[in-house]
């Protein structure tokens, strides 16, 4: 193909105009529900490998882990303001 001599292209048009771009947003980690998470897991994986294990060991473990996703995730927010 031929270019077409009556059309006319700037070198600046070729890319995007960065004035023109959306800021850039930026997520905030959510530690409550990244350790939750995490917990979840490493329960689930501890109860699918080997002999499982007793409740009354586990109940306080989970609680714990709740609890100290909590806390953690109050500090991150009072660190943020």
């Amino acid at each position: 193909m031929r270019p077409d001599p009556q059309r006319h292209v700037s070198v600046g048009s070729i890319g995007p105009d960065r004035r023109s771009e959306r800021p850039r947003r930026v997520h905030r980690t959510n530690w409550m529900a990244l350790l939750c998470g995490l917990l979840f897991v490493g329960i689930g994986v501890r109860y699918l490998t080997g002999p499982p294990p007793d409740a009354v060991i586990m109940a306080p473990v989970l609680v714990g882990g709740l609890g100290f996703a909590a806390f953690v995730a109050i500090i991150a927010k009072a660190l943020r303001r």
